[in-house]
């Protein structure tokens, strides 16, 4: 109910105070159960992969001793369910196996079984696909190029990795280069490069690129071994990728320094130290590492010393001092943990944790959330100047950063559905979802939504519930009627007509709307935006985020071109900005039914002064797990929290923020009194 919050708000002064809670008190992040119902798994499980999607939807992978089979099981939010239905998608034990994601969300799962079976999900059913080797294969490891090819890394032929083109495997570089590909990991980077890493008398990371073919050599990266390491079953190591193409690798390290874990980086030359070395308190096991996009590290290891029993501590780098601190608490799990994994949910910003503790749990804690810090102000009046906008999307929350571009506007800085502003113009993370002209947030244009025919009435007016991808030929796709009266400008769905469909831009509050072609070509000129190149540079990083097509809903030029619909209609049906190789052009014209990226714009024209002056007010996420954020327009005088017989609670009150982390579950008040006299409550659940 409070998602859309369209106003700028004035911080809250020290002035006011602080409510706390008697004695000390605790600025600690807490971890917290994903799902309601932990282990996830059915029994014990081994070789657990955990991967995020573009729309924050978490996958994993593992041997499930269920069934002694591999299965894997999506999270979407509220509750975990296997992948495809069912548990058991291997044909034998598969106790090894490897998971990726692409930018469509599509989800891979490689496993050991006759040789090395691979299997795409496409958001409903497995398919099973042509084996990368029918050689034995037990490690291996699989990432996805910014282009969506699919690459393998697997222990056949000492070290061999291959790439998935029309239907067939390719051999990349020469094979036997990494000595048999112990612990093997895999990642691709926005520069087209792929780098693996593994144990071999040493921690090696070797690279080429993703074009590569048999005659171009793998090589070392930084010429040399990332340090020495332990090796054995259980002495792992893992490589992680940052959006500046920075390498970061964790791994246990040799007996000589007590096997304890440690972190290098690459830095374009050599491998450099990051942080204090060999940073665990004891040797450690099962090691993993995650790092966001702006290039903050996370490590996880399980103690195996002493009375440790296994238990896992996950540790943050602190940029100020350059020390590894534990992150949530020394130790996370109750008893011991092993085959941990580590991944960043870039679109609520959570640190997710997978790890097997008498079955498969998994934890996630925030990594601070945007929204936190954004106060709903828009950017100044200089170009380049940013800002900040909460609204609802897909049902939750979420901040997106907002910019004055070129043109003078306000624009949104990220398309709709993104998880960042785009740091390269291939950057997957910030390509978002691909909506249908005319349509709204109705989960269709995600980009792993399943495909249907049109429906008999085929406009805005009968898509109550669909909620999928609408493909057809030209007569028969989504709203073919193209009609020049028809427009995509309706406040909401309720409000669509058959000749009006609801503009997803209108969520994120006041004078917010679809670009018409008018705007682009104001916003394109402004900025010489003629190519992806100076798309991408210029004050509104424009991705290159391509196309769906609207017959099959297959997926084109993805990396490579944008496609940015404008509200304005078109003979072929609706007018898009189209970002090609070496022109930018703001008139082209497609069918309805193709997907493209939506990139929102502020029109203050529209504006009354009674809008702008408008109080609006709310508390949110309800339920809450323990943080509550305030957003109003008006200063706040005065907070109280009570229980539901009415009793007072002290509770911890800064920064618009109300901190119940501390209170028992229940049903809780929240009362507000703002400085222009304005009163507001709210019934708050707590879980």
């Amino acid at each position: 109910m409070f998602g859309n919050l369209y106003f700028a708000m004035k911080k809250i002064g020290v002035g006011l105070g602080l409510l706390t809670i008697a004695g000390s008190y605790s600025y600690a992040q807490q971890w917290e159960n994903v799902g309601s119902v932990q282990p996830i798994s059915a029994a014990g499980t081994s070789h657990n992969n955990l991967v995020v999607d573009n729309s924050g939807n978490y996958f994993i992978s593992y041997y499930d001793a269920s069934v002694t089979k591999g299965s894997v099981q999506k999270f979407n939010g509220t509750s975990w369910s296997y992948a495809g239905g069912s548990a058991g998608i291997t044909s034998g034990i598969a106790l090894y196996n490897s998971l990726s994601v692409d930018g469509s969300g599509n989800i891979y799962y490689t496993n050991q079984g006759t040789g090395l079976e691979v299997r795409q999900f496409n958001g409903t059913a497995w398919s099973q696909l042509l084996s990368a080797t029918t050689s034995t294969v037990n490690y291996h490891a699989s990432a996805v190029s910014p282009s969506n090819v699919l690459f393998t890394f697997g222990t056949n032929n000492s070290g061999t990795v291959q790439r998935y083109v029309n239907g067939a495997w390719e051999q990349v570089g020469n094979t036997g280069f990494s000595s048999g590909a112990s612990f093997a990991e895999m990642v691709i980077g926005t520069n087209n490069k792929v780098y693996t890493c593994n144990v071999a008398s040493g921690v090696r990371v070797y690279e080429n690129t993703t074009t590569a073919t048999t005659s171009d050599n793998w090589v070392l990266t930084g010429g040399s071994i990332v340090d020495a390491s332990s090796s054995g079953e259980s002495y792992t190591s893992d490589i992680a990728i940052d959006a500046n193409n920075n390498l970061y690798v964790a791994y246990v390290s040799n007996s000589a320094n007590s096997r304890k874990v440690n972190v290098k980086k690459f830095d374009g030359t050599s491998w450099v130290q990051l942080g204090n070395a060999y940073f665990s308190s004891g040797g450690v096991q099962h090691v993993a590492i995650a790092v966001t996009s702006a290039g903050e590290p996370y490590v996880v290891a399980s103690r195996w010393e002493n009375d440790d029993l296994l238990r896992n501590t996950v540790y943050k780098l602190d940029n100020a001092t350059q020390i590894w601190g534990t992150l949530g608490g020394n130790f996370l799990s109750d008893g011991q943990a092993t085959y941990n994994d580590l991944a960043i949910d870039k679109v609520n910003n959570y640190l997710v944790l997978a790890y097997t503790d008498g079955g498969l749990k998994v934890k996630r804690i925030s990594l601070g959330n945007a929204s936190q810090l954004c106060n709903n102000t828009d950017p100044g009046t200089n170009i380049g100047d940013l800002g900040c906008v909460t609204f609802t999307y897909k049902g939750q929350p979420v901040t997106y950063t907002t910019v004055r571009g070129s043109d003078g506007k306000i624009w949104l800085q990220q398309n709709l559905g993104s998880a960042q502003v785009a740091t390269a113009q291939a950057d997957a993370d910030s390509y978002g979802d691909l909506f249908q002209w005319g349509r709204w947030d109705d989960g269709h244009q995600a980009r792993n939504s399943s495909i249907i025919n049109a429906p008999s009435t085929n406009n805005p007016s009968a898509l109550a519930g669909v909620n999928s991808f609408i493909i057809g030929s030209s007569a028969s796709s989504w709203w073919g009627g193209n009609a020049s009266s028809d427009q995509w400008t309706a406040n909401n769905a309720s409000a669509v007509n058959p000749a009006i469909g609801a503009d997803p831009c209108k969520a994120i509050g006041q004078g917010w709307k679809m670009p018409s072609q008018a705007d682009w070509t104001s916003a394109i000129n402004a900025a010489s935006i003629s190519n992806p190149t100076s798309a991408f540079n210029s004050k509104l990083k424009l991705p290159a985020g391509g196309y769906r097509g609207s017959t099959d809903g297959g997926f084109t030029y993805v990396g490579q071109r944008g496609y940015f619909w404008s509200s304005d209609v078109a003979n072929t049906g609706g007018k898009y900005l189209y970002v090609g190789t070496t022109i930018a052009n703001a008139s082209s014209g497609a069918p309805r039914g193709q997907g493209a990226s939506v990139r929102c714009v502020k029109d203050f024209t529209g504006l009354s002064t009674s809008d702008i002056k408008l109080n609006t007010l709310g508390i949110y996420p309800n339920p809450t797990n323990g943080i509550l954020y305030i957003k109003a327009d008006s200063a706040i005088e005065n907070v109280n929290v009570m229980n539901i017989v009415g009793q007072k609670i002290n509770v911890r009150f800064s920064n618009d923020q109300i901190d119940m982390q501390g209170l028992p579950k229940g049903i809780y008040i929240v009362e507000l009194k703002l400085k222009n006299g304005q009163t507001f409550s709210k019934k708050i659940s707590k879980n």
